[in-house]
């Protein structure tokens, strides 16, 4: 098959707000080689990631995204690879290349296991597919009472694993991120697995964060999620050195897989959190959840979009059966609720599955990509080199 197209979808709701929540819009990429279609979305900013789809190429090392993935062969596996590793040389000076990227390459996944009848997870090589334990994923409340309200929310809902961040954890003194701690484990009971989520809101300030580690550890946090950029290995290092109960998780700032691997490598994470929606998608991925398994570090999905980023997320440690947290977005946006035909629901055991359909196992809605379509067009010179492609 020849790569034919790619077209992009940018989605947004009504009313963006400045809410940590990436589910308020979204850039879904469709591919096309001959008679099939796939589907990916990136986690980024729409704009700035088609600007970098189409961008006329500034000199060798700094082409347009579809410059290099139009045309290309697609029949194996070892295609996209190939397709991945060519982009990486031409597009080095292209810094949101492999945030495009991510979601082409999932829909490349999809669509050649569509072409072949089978899930991704098993284009992988994955002969089996294990089920994931999900955590309720979602923000601090502004209040430690709205933490505890979200917190008794999610246990009555069924989850045994919950996750809280960002809000305003980090943003005032120590005494109110006790509170916020004290409440998330009241709200979850004494039973669930609690995980914290700092949002690099500590830069490099490892005291500041080490001062957080006893209230964490009498809430009984399972880890203390990216307290720093994800690139500040020293820090990482540091507290990781400093905390034996509360351990490290961190990986979805990772924008290539020598990235994510230095994290575990040097910062010395004990979960590994991917995005294949940023890390240039399932391929890299898949290859970190690999890395983390021979270091016996735990890899976990990074998803807090649509459901078709979900299933993208499962499929690299779907086969990894030791491997159990599942990051799931339990509040997300009409918008990323709404994109897809299928969710991932959880089963009778409160286990979450990657899909046993073909590709990603997931359709998109085209009705629902119509509703919150912005309608967009870039030009250069005089002459349009982008325009919102047609739902057809």
């Amino acid at each position: 098959m020849k790569i034919d197209a790619i077209d992009a979808f940018y989605l947004a709701m009504p009313k963006v707000t400045e809410e940590a929540d990436g589910s308020q819009d979204a850039l879904v990429m469709r591919v096309r080689a001959g008679r099939h279609t796939g589907w990916g979305e990136c986690e980024a900013s729409p704009l700035t990631s088609i600007a970098a789809l189409v961008a006329p190429m500034s000199h060798g090392a700094c082409r347009g995204v579809g410059q290099v993935v139009l045309g290309e062969r697609l029949d194996d596996p070892v295609d996209i690879a190939r397709i991945a590793a060519r982009l990486r040389f031409e597009c080095m000076d292209l810094l949101q290349a492999a945030h495009t990227f991510s979601g082409i390459e999932a829909a490349l996944w999809d669509l050649l296991g569509k072409a072949r009848s089978e899930p991704v997870w098993r284009l992988l090589g994955s002969q089996q597919n294990f089920g994931k334990s999900p955590y309720a994923s979602q923000l601090f409340g502004d209040t430690p009472q709205e933490t505890l309200e979200r917190g008794r929310s999610a246990a009555a809902a069924g989850y045994r694993a919950m996750k809280f961040g960002w809000g305003p954890f980090g943003k005032g003194d120590l005494a109110a991120d006790i509170d916020q701690l004290m409440a998330a484990r009241e709200g979850i009971g004494p039973d669930a697995t609690l995980l914290v989520d700092a949002g690099q809101i500590f830069g490099e300030d490892v005291g500041e964060a080490a001062r957080r580690l006893p209230a964490l550890e009498a809430a009984g946090a399972l880890w203390l999620e990216e307290p720093f950029a994800g690139h500040a290995l020293a820090a990482h290092a540091a507290l990781a050195a400093a905390s034996s109960k509360v351990g490290l998780a961190g990986g979805e700032a990772a924008h290539n897989e020598m990235m994510a691997r230095n994290l575990i490598d040097f910062g010395h994470v004990r979960f590994i959190q991917i995005d294949c929606g940023r890390i240039g998608g399932i391929g890299p991925a898949f290859a970190v959840a690999s890395h983390a398994a021979r270091e016996g570090v735990t890899y976990v999905n990074h998803t807090y979009t649509s459901h078709l980023a979900l299933s993208a997320s499962l499929q690299p440690y779907a086969g990894l059966g030791d491997h159990r947290l599942a990051e799931y977005p339990v509040t997300p946006k009409a918008l990323a609720h709404e994109l897809t035909v299928q969710h991932i629901d959880r089963d009778a055991n409160g286990e979450i599955w990657a899909p046993a359909g073909v590709g990603l196992g997931i359709e998109v809605n085209r009705q629902s990509l119509a509703n919150y379509l912005v309608e967009t067009e870039i030009r250069v010179a005089g002459k349009t080199v982008y325009r919102t492609p047609a739902l057809d």
